[in-house]
């Protein structure tokens, strides 16, 4: 499971609230119910019932905070070793993040390339640009 993820689901859970647990993450609310309704569809069960005063944990989101909790006090350990219960299929290559450049593949990021050309060009060939005077000759 994605830690973000998870960091917003005990959030959540912490203030039994979306609008102040999104206030706490610095993230619109939209986006957090965006984030819980992705890891509920991971999950495949309804982690929070919402009732008018705000949400509640179901059984299975208080079954699931404990797991969360712990992967989030110790993140490497916790995908290391699932890691190791599905065999290792990634071939340990890096799945994502910054390339390596030229030879990268299909890197995100990296440094900004130049535009060609020299910029603005006047309209006509010889006149002036606005606001600067013609050199004599």
């Amino acid at each position: 499971m994605n830690i973000i993820l998870l960091r917003n689901f005990v959030q959540v859970a912490d203030t039994l609230d979306f609008g102040r647990a999104a206030a706490a993450l610095a993230i619109p609310r939209s986006n957090l119910n965006a984030s819980i309704a992705q890891l509920e569809a991971e999950v495949g069960i309804e982690l929070f019932e919402r009732v008018d005063g705000g949400v509640r944990l179901t059984d299975a989101g208080v079954a699931i905070l404990a797991d969360a909790r712990e992967e989030l006090a110790n993140p490497t350990a916790a995908t290391s070793a699932r890691r190791g219960q599905d065999g290792g299929q990634d071939g340990g290559k890096p799945t994502g993040g910054q390339g390596g450049g030229k030879s990268g593949g299909n890197s995100s990021g990296g440094k900004a390339k130049a535009s060609k050309g020299k910029g603005r060009a006047p309209a006509v060939k010889g006149q002036a640009a606005p606001g600067k005077r013609r050199q004599s000759r």
